[in-house]
């Protein structure tokens, strides 16, 4: 949350959120990917 605040403070505005949700995006594939990677 802190990497968060720190990227909508230097970007702003709108672009701030964008960038949160495409962060957050990211983080989800990636977590998902790393989970099939260990099931198989």
């Amino acid at each position: 949350m802190r990497i968060g605040n720190m990227q909508v403070r230097f970007l702003g505005g709108p672009v701030g959120c964008l960038g949160m949700i495409l962060v957050s995006i990211l983080l989800s594939v990636g977590l998902t990917v790393l989970l099939n990677l260990f099931l198989r």
